[in-house]
C-alpha cells in the first residue's frame, strides 16, 4: 500500500527480457534502505525488490504486467517515481494507492494555467465509472485529485511542486501513463453491480 506521495525520481539504468518476463534495474537513490522482497512503488506500479547492491535494485514485471502498465516501455534513461511502502504510523498524505494499475491512459493534452499546469488523459470508457471530479487518481504513482471529467478522458492540475518534483516535467503529449483509480470506487461499484 502506498500514499502516492512520490518520495523520490530515478532512472531506469538496465533493462532485460528472459523467458517472457522483464527484468529492470533502477538507480538506488542515496540513503534508501532497500531489501530483498521489499515493495516499491515504480511509476505506481507495486513491485518487489528481487535483488540490490548499493547503486541499484533490480525489480522483475511478469507478462500480465507488462500488458497491462507502461513497464513494457522502460529503457535505460527512463525517468520514474519511486516511493517505498506505506508503514501503519506514516502520514496518509495523498490517498490510498495500491501499485495496482487499471488501464495505460494517454496525455493528449498538457496547458499551462500560471505556475500549475492542466494534463488531460484519456483512458478506455470502462474505467471512467471509477474517475469522478474532486476524486483521487494516481497517475505513475502520483496521487492526484480529478479536476474534470468527459467520456473517455479526465483532468488533474499540478502545482509547480508536483512538476518539478516527479516525473511529469518530463512527460509530453502522446506519452503513456499508468492509471489507477479509487480502491473504494472500485469496491462500493462491485458491492451495487453483486447486490443488483
Amino acid at each position: 500500500m502506498f500514499t502516492g506521495i512520490i518520495k523520490k525520481v530515478s532512472i531506469v539504468e538496465e533493462v532485460s527480457f528472459k523467458k517472457g518476463s522483464l527484468f529492470v534495474e533502477v538507480k538506488k537513490p542515496s540513503g534508501w534502505k532497500i531489501w530483498e522482497g521489499g515493495s516499491i512503488s515504480i511509476n505506481g506500479v507495486c513491485s518487489t525488490v528481487r535483488r540490490f547492491d548499493s547503486k541499484i535494485f533490480e525489480v522483475e514485471y511478469m507478462p500480465e504486467t507488462i500488458k497491462k502498465t507502461t513497464v513494457g516501455g522502460f529503457k535505460k534513461g527512463t525517468v520514474v517515481n519511486l516511493e517505498k511502502s506505506l508503514k501503519m504510523n506514516d502520514l496518509l498524505d495523498g490517498h490510498l494507492v495500491q501499485g495496482h494499475i487499471d488501464a495505460r491512459g494517454e496525455i493528449i493534452e498538457k496547458k499551462k494555467v500560471k505556475e500549475s499546469e492542466i494534463v488531460k488523459v484519456r483512458v478506455l470508457k470502462k474505467f471512467m465509472v471509477f474517475i469522478a471530479p474532486k476524486g483521487s487518481v494516481s497517475i505513475d504513482g502520483i496521487s492526484l485529485t480529478v479536476v474534470d471529467a468527459g467520456a473517455d478522458w479526465f483532468t488533474v492540475s499540478l502545482v509547480s511542486y508536483t512538476i518539478e518534483n516527479t516525473n511529469m516535467h518530463a512527460l509530453k503529449v502522446g506519452d503513456e501513463v499508468n492509471v489507477e483509480t479509487d480502491v473504494l470506487a472500485k469496491y462500493l461499484y462491485n458491492f451495487y453491480k453483486q447486490r443488483r
